[in-house]
């Protein structure tokens, strides 16, 4: 009998999981280090750096965006949805990040829910409410999965 996907992800997540027992990262200081990252993401889209954008997703085909009511999966459709925005000439909005909540999941997973405001100039362009799954590898953490939602203009 084939291992469905999600059954799979649930054994490579099992496998890469540390020890029982191991401790949650602090709250606080996680909360900071997972702003700083994000606030560098929205540095790379306002100077319109498309890779330094993507560059805190997981570059595997298992990564997951939801748009359009729909889930996506890879980070080659992450780099399509959102290459238009980063064309030559393209109106270049200014994008940051408020009202963070970060909550440590596991020593190696954290799930962070905020708002992204697109702006030009004193206009408000786009904004919503973004949940994002990450995981530690390494040194750095990736993103995993990552619902983004606009506000009805």
């Amino acid at each position: 009998m084939p291992v469905r996907p999600l059954a799979a992800a649930v054994l490579v997540l099992a496998a890469c999981a540390p020890p029982p027992g191991a401790p949650l990262p602090e709250r606080g200081a996680l909360r900071a280090e997972l702003v700083a990252q994000l606030d560098r993401s929205a540095e790379a889209w306002t100077r319109g750096d498309l890779e330094g954008f993507l560059s805190d997703y997981a570059a595997d085909s298992a990564t997951s965006f939801v748009a359009g009511g729909r889930v996506h999966r890879g980070l080659a459709w992450i780099r399509d949805h959102y290459a238009p925005s980063f064309r030559p000439n393209a109106p270049r909005d200014r994008l940051r990040f408020e009202s963070f909540e970060v909550r440590p999941l596991a020593p190696t997973l954290a799930l962070v829910t905020a708002r992204f405001v697109l702006s030009r100039g004193d206009s408000v362009t786009a904004s919503g409410p973004f949940t994002l799954v990450l995981e530690r590898r390494a040194q750095e953490w990736k993103i995993l999965h990552d619902h983004t939602s606009s506000d009805p203009r």
